[in-house]
């Protein structure tokens, strides 16, 4: 069964579902079995079981000491419009979901639309999006009143709504968001500067197998703790900052936001999304660490925007058939798909196909821990990379840039290509790896919308049956890396295939460039 990551925002919908299951679980005992009633509820004078050495017997004098400072938060936001046109029973999640009140959730989800779509118009003309209701958790970190959360929880909203442990509702307004790390910080408007509040642990971190504490606001249940073990450090979940810590206390929609505690009553991370085929609690749950979060809710607070590291480079992961196909059998790191013009890497000289192996230093395995080591540097300064061309290291320094807002990032990767549809030239083409190429002439490149420093060749045909056709490779795609070469002409592949037969390799690496982005992949060689 696929898992799917979902994010905790809860809808508070959900509580009357989860109050109606939790009401049927009082039911009583059949009134045939009433003589067996006695026996199964006899009291016992020890424990069912010996807990492990240094667990407590009970989490309640941290509960009691932790939870006034920790709050639900309620959320009533506009409709996102590109949700009213997702295909109904699905939402837009990395891993799969469902749409809003189905059990699945996302950053905008929540209860799905509390009031109907009344027809109504804007001053300027459009139709008035629908509202929603959603909640979430967070936790005070001062005395004077500010909270921190998921930016799911808060990035939409229109009102807030902080309902504290006593029952309290205070209004509350953003402070900062950033969403590299799905951080908030938000502030109630309150005089009051006696706030309970708890603080970030980043020393003593607990160890894997250490006892933790979740409390927070599921299905709008508010005040609720869950217990169990740090599962994990270091999990990668697909978000490009943090390296997120890996807790079983069960955590469901609604913790979004919420602290989770070590036996001292400290906040080691801040729960954000679950691995879960259901949506439900499957006790695989992932925190922020205390350390990032700390960091950046401190610059939130200060009301800076927070700037990273950036040297305008796409990249992709450097697998296993990559490294045989170039003759680096159990290297890793990350391959340069496409530089930004212009960019600082560019500038430096960084080229595609190159292979970054560590970045000040620091080794990179994957395309996230690059993409962590850059962004830790501040704009202006110098990061000093190693990558492997031609089979050789070669050191490049770059300026760092400043990084563009995730939103603008995604803009720009989802710019759209060309269409793989329309008729191309019919004359004889070379036929490499079972793919006829062709030139990347003017009158392609306007087909396929290139840009005008885009050199390459065009896939034409492909065989299907060949390695290329299984992999996805279709016409119009535009080969522009091959080997240890950048493309310029069927020629330039057919010589990089030879030499990759010549060292014995089963296979090429190819950069193929589709819509706005290059990826490469290993395309096996015949005999």
């Amino acid at each position: 069964m696929t898992s799917k990551k979902t994010y905790l925002l809860g809808a508070i919908a959900g509580a009357g579902v989860m109050a109606a299951a939790v009401a049927g679980a009082g039911m009583r005992l059949p009134s045939a079995h009433a003589d067996q009633a006695p026996q199964l509820l006899r009291a016992s004078t020890a424990p069912i079981f010996q807990p492990p050495p240094g667990a407590p017997m009970s989490f309640a004098d941290i509960f009691e000491r932790v939870s006034p400072a920790v709050v639900s938060i309620n959320v009533t936001s506009r409709v996102d419009a590109s949700a009213l046109r997702r295909i109904p029973g699905f939402e837009n999640f990395p891993f799969g979901g469902q749409a809003p009140g189905g059990g699945g959730d996302d950053d905008d989800s929540g209860a799905g639309p509390s009031t109907p779509p009344q027809g109504g118009r804007t001053n300027k003309g459009q139709p008035k999006l629908p509202t929603q209701q959603s909640s979430g958790s967070g936790f005070f970190i001062t005395a004077d009143g500010y909270i921190v959360t998921n930016n799911h929880v808060v990035e939409n909203a229109e009102t807030i709504k902080v309902v504290m442990k006593d029952e309290t509702e205070l209004d509350a307004d953003v402070v900062g968001r950033d969403e590299g790390t799905d951080l908030a910080v938000i502030k109630v408007r309150s005089p009051r500067k006696d706030f309970q509040f708890v603080d970030f642990e980043n020393a003593a971190k607990p160890r894997v197998g250490d006892w933790v504490i979740a409390v927070g606001n599921p299905f709008g249940l508010g005040g609720t703790a869950t217990a169990g073990i740090v599962s994990a450090y270091g999990r990668d979940i697909g978000e490009t900052f943090v390296d997120y810590i890996q807790i079983d206390a069960p955590i469901n929609r609604g913790n979004s936001g919420g602290p989770t505690f070590d036996i001292m009553g400290r906040v080691i991370g801040v729960n954000t999304a679950i691995f879960s085929p259901s949506g439900g609690s499957v006790g695989i749950g992932f925190a922020i660490p205390a350390e990032v979060a700390d960091a950046v809710t401190k610059q939130l607070m200060s009301r800076k925007p927070i700037e990273r590291g950036y040297i305008g480079a796409t990249i992709q992961n450097f697998t296993s058939e990559l490294a045989e196909a170039q003759g680096l059998a159990g290297q890793k790191g990350a391959i340069v798909n496409d530089l930004v013009p212009g960019g600082p890497s560019q500038r430096a000289g960084l080229m595609q196909g190159d292979l970054v192996v560590s970045v000040n230093g620091v080794t990179v395995r994957n395309p996230n821990e690059l993409t962590r080591e850059v962004a830790k540097a501040r704009p202006g300064d110098m990061l000093h990379l190693d990558v492997i061309r031609d089979g050789k290291h070669k050191m490049i320094d770059i300026r760092s840039g400043t990084r563009p807002s995730e939103r603008d990032l995604a803009t720009n990767d989802n710019t759209p290509g060309g269409s793989d549809r329309g008729p191309m030239s019919q004359a004889p083409r070379p036929s490499v790896l079972g793919m006829a190429l062709g030139p990347l002439d003017e009158a392609t490149r306007r087909k396929l919308n290139a840009p005008p420093t885009l050199a390459g060749v065009v896939v034409e045909s492909v065989e299907q049956t060949s390695d290329a056709g299984q992999k996805g490779l279709r016409r119009g795609d535009v080969i522009v890396h091959a080997g240890d070469r950048s493309v310029a002409s069927a020629a330039d592949v057919a010589a990089a295939v030879d030499a990759a037969k010549k060292a014995g390799r089963a296979s090429v690496a190819i950069g193929v460039y589709r819509q706005g982005r290059t990826t490469f992949l290993p395309l096996k060689v015949s005999g």
